[in-house]
C-alpha cells in the first residue's frame, strides 16, 4: 500500500497540508495570492529598468534616425513630382514648338515669294499666266502649312500705331499728315507661333512732333 507521507510532494509547505491533515484548498488559494501580491511589488522596479533600457540613447537615435529618412522620402518625392511636371511641360512645348527653329528658316522663302509676286506687273500676268499661278499656288500651300502647324502672319498696315511687343522699327523719319508713332511703311511682315513671336514686322514709323 502506498506511504502517504510520499504522496505529499510539494504540498507539504504549504497550509492544510501537513501530516495527518488534508488540503485545505482556501487556505491554497490564499497563499497563491499571496505569492501573486508579492511579484506585483516586485514588478515594476524590473518593468521600470527594462523601460529604463529600452528609453534610452538608442531609441533617440532610432527616432532620429527614422525622422531623417521620412525626411528624404518626402524630398524624394518631391522631386519626383517636379521632374513628372517638367517633362509634361518639356513634352507639351516641345509639340507646340518644337518646329520653330525650322519655321524660322522658312521665312526668307515667303518673303521671296511675297516680293516676287507683288512685283508682277498686269503684262506680266497677261504673258505669263501660267507661271504666276503656278507661283500663286505655291505661296498659298506655303501659308497653309504654316496655319496647320500655328504659324500666323502679322501684317500692319500703313497708319496703324506702332505696337513694339510685335513690330520692330526699323527707321524713323517725319512724313507730313502722320502722328509720332504711325507705320509709314511695311518692309517684311512678323510671324507668331501659337503665343510666341517668331519674328516682328519690320515697319518704318513716323516722328513726326504732336
Amino acid at each position: 500500500m502506498a506511504d502517504p507521507k510520499k504522496d505529499k510532494g510539494a504540498f507539504e509547505d504549504m497550509p492544510g497540508t501537513g501530516d495527518g491533515d488534508t488540503i485545505d484548498i482556501e487556505a491554497l488559494a490564499r497563499e497563491y495570492e499571496r505569492q501573486a501580491a508579492a511579484a506585483d511589488a516586485e514588478m515594476p522596479a524590473e518593468e521600470e529598468a527594462a523601460e529604463e533600457a529600452v528609453s534610452g540613447p538608442n531609441v533617440d537615435a532610432v527616432i532620429a534616425e527614422r525622422d531623417e529618412y521620412r525626411d528624404r522620402m518626402m524630398r524624394a518625392l518631391a522631386e519626383a513630382e517636379n521632374a513628372r511636371k517638367r517633362g509634361e511641360r518639356d513634352r507639351k512645348d516641345a509639340e507646340m514648338y518644337g518646329g520653330t527653329k525650322l519655321a524660322r528658316d522658312m521665312l526668307p522663302v515667303y518673303d521671296n515669294m511675297k516680293r516676287a509676286i507683288d512685283s508682277i506687273t498686269e503684262e506680266q500676268k497677261a504673258e505669263h499666266a501660267a507661271l504666276i499661278e503656278g507661283v500663286e499656288l505655291t505661296m498659298r500651300e506655303l501659308v497653309n502649312i504654316f496655319g496647320k502647324h500655328g504659324i500666323t502672319r502679322i501684317a500692319p498696315a500703313v497708319g496703324e500705331k506702332f505696337d513694339p511687343q510685335v513690330h520692330q522699327a526699323m527707321f524713323e523719319a517725319p512724313v507730313p499728315n502722320t502722328k509720332a508713332g504711325d507705320i509709314i511703311q511695311v518692309m517684311a511682315e512678323g510671324f507668331m507661333i501659337r503665343d510666341r513671336l517668331l519674328r516682328p514686322a519690320q515697319v518704318g514709323v513716323s516722328s513726326t512732333p504732336a
